[in-house]
């Protein structure tokens, strides 16, 4: 049918444009999302990338208009050269045996191996890794603008790190067993020091409680001082020493003890009259202090000694013992030296186990100091035998009076023998006036028992000697604390040796003594801290000073003191 001129002919299938037209927006849209995935997949594919670069600088780090730039030609060189994550993962696996490099060469200097071939080589290594990534003819490699990459130089670079890192390797492999050994050591080392550490704490704290518990008076014998005490309080006029013309008596045997141990005293005494020969010619002269005065009398009353004679005294009834007179005493009332001897601080007792033994006050007792006023204290007697409490006697001490002293004062048992026991050993030769007056290798004799001729100490003048020497020591800076660096010092010239048999010491610290040493010695002493009346005494020993213990005694038994 012919159609005329503007004649409108109506559409056979409306829905087919609007349906054409759809799809291709769908496609558009379609495009459109996935040139967005694809953008931004290429975004995170370069930041990850590059985020390992340590020369590069982060685009957020730049201005807005640098940073745009930078990205740009990053994703034209990420597009345009696939080679730069390889470039990348070298370097990184480089860095890695570089560090691992350091690390065994820091290792080894702080196992003290400094000078070791290990060492040198480790450093070596480390430093061929930086100069390696750093060389010239590599930088290309690392350029961040650079458009491509040379293949062949990544090659070379490539093989030269592989070969860095074989032979890093087998270093590694060969130094592992000398590390794990040296480590090995050093941990062995470390553990025996803190051993060592451990130990000396325990043998400071083991010397302490020694000390505590050797100095400590045992319940049962304080337990007789206080029943011999309230004794003398409720029959006083039964317990009256009266002056004896036998005190005096030139002719007789003298001794001289000086104790605040009750029964240690009464051991000494009773050990000496049971092996004299004529108990009535023998004179014993106790001296305490005020406080053990009652129960030592009792104690020396209760008992007959065969016609031997007692005198106890106390130390206050000897009026010219005073501060004024006496250093000791005049030292005593020292602030510096009652912190030195008081203060209660086990942290400061164990700071020197050397020193340890010589800050218990015992040494500033005037007990202890008595012996350097013997003819003050008898004037009218010429020789005298002083005991400590702590001996025992074994034999007739009658011959000791028969020994010529050859004019000298201080009749003793030396106990030096090859280096030790020497006078270096009791003083401090580093001061002038101890070096300039006696000879380091002198030899050193034992207090316990010594003879004493009263009449020359009295032309000596040895108590005035005594009183020089420790008045310069209030510091403590001539001798350590003591009775036998001042007596060594004060008798120095005027000692006679004594033949060993007369006075056997050690003990209460040696376990080791020749049992024939002991049998035939005329006195056993039991110097140390293992006294025979406490339970750290040695059981071999204990035996012969248990048996001059007096069983039958009332006060011994309510005490319950048995060894």
């Amino acid at each position: 049918m012919a159609i005329g001129p503007g004649r409108i002919i109506p559409d056979r299938h409306p829905g087919l444009s609007s349906r054409t037209s759809g799809g291709l927006s769908f496609k558009l849209l379609v495009s459109a999302i996935v040139a967005v995935v694809l953008l931004f997949s290429t975004l995170v594919l370069f930041d990850n990338s590059f985020s390992h670069t340590a020369n590069l600088t982060p685009i957020h780090d730049l201005p807005q208009d640098i940073g745009r730039v930078g990205l740009f030609r990053r994703l034209l060189a990420l597009k345009s050269d696939p080679l730069k994550p390889r470039v990348d993962q070298i370097r990184k696996q480089a860095e890695e045996y570089r560090i691992q490099a350091m690390a065994y060469s820091s290792f080894a200097r702080k196992l003290k191996l400094e000078n070791s071939r290990l060492v040198r080589i480790f450093a070596d290594l480390s430093r061929n890794y930086t100069s390696l990534i750093s060389h010239p003819a590599y930088s290309a490699l690392f350029d961040p603008d650079g458009s491509s990459i040379d293949e062949s130089l990544l090659r070379q670079f490539e093989k030269d790190v592989k070969e860095r890192i074989k032979v890093t390797r087998k270093i590694i492999t060969e130094a592992k067993e000398s590390f794990d050994n040296q480590l090995k050591i050093q941990k062995m080392k470390d553990n025996i020091f803190a051993l060592n550490e451990l130990l000396s704490k325990a043998k400071k704290q083991s010397a302490f409680n020694n000390l505590i518990a050797a100095k400590s008076i045992p319940k049962s014998l304080h337990c007789i001082t206080l029943r011999l005490m309230d004794e003398r309080i409720r029959h006083p006029d039964n317990y009256v020493y009266d002056a004896k013309p036998e005190f005096e008596d030139p002719k007789l045997y003298h001794y001289a003890i000086f104790s605040d141990n009750v029964v240690a005293a009464s051991v000494v005494v009773n050990s000496a009259v049971k092996n004299a020969k004529e108990p009535s010619k023998h004179v014993f002269h106790v001296v305490t202090d005020k406080m053990n005065l009652g129960a030592m009398q009792v104690m020396f009353k209760v008992k007959d000694y065969n016609g031997a004679h007692i005198e106890v005294k106390a130390v206050e009834d000897y009026k010219f013992l005073n501060s004024s007179y006496v250093p000791v005493l005049k030292q005593l009332e020292s602030a510096n030296l009652q912190k030195f001897y008081f203060e209660n601080k086990m942290e400061n007792a164990t700071k020197d186990t050397t020193n340890m033994k010589f800050r218990n006050p015992k040494y500033l007792s005037i007990l202890n100091h008595l012996r350097f006023y013997l003819p003050e204290m008898y004037p009218k007697l010429h020789r005298i035998l002083f005991l400590d409490d702590d001996i025992v006697v074994q034999k007739d001490l009658t011959d000791l009076w028969k020994i010529d002293m050859d004019g000298k004062v201080n009749g003793a048992v030396e106990t030096c023998f090859g280096s030790f026991h020497r006078y270096s050993q009791y003083m401090n030769f580093s001061h002038p006036l101890i070096k300039a007056k006696f000879n380091p290798k002198a030899c050193a004799w034992a207090y316990g028992m010594n003879f004493f001729d009263l009449d020359a100490w009295r032309r000596e003048k040895s108590t005035e000697e005594y009183h020089y020497w420790q008045n310069l020591n209030e510091n403590r800076t001539l001798w350590k604390l003591g009775t036998l660096p001042p007596g060594l010092i004060t008798f120095y010239s005027t000692t006679k040796p004594l033949d060993k048999s007369w006075h056997v010491l050690g003990l209460g610290y040696n376990p080791s003594i020749d049992q024939d040493e002991i049998k035939n010695a005329a006195v056993v002493h039991f110097n140390g801290n293992n006294k025979p009346w406490l339970d750290i005494a040695m059981m071999q020993y204990r035996p012969l000073w248990a048996k001059h213990v007096d069983y039958e005694n009332e006060f011994i038994q309510s005490c319950n003191f048995a060894l």
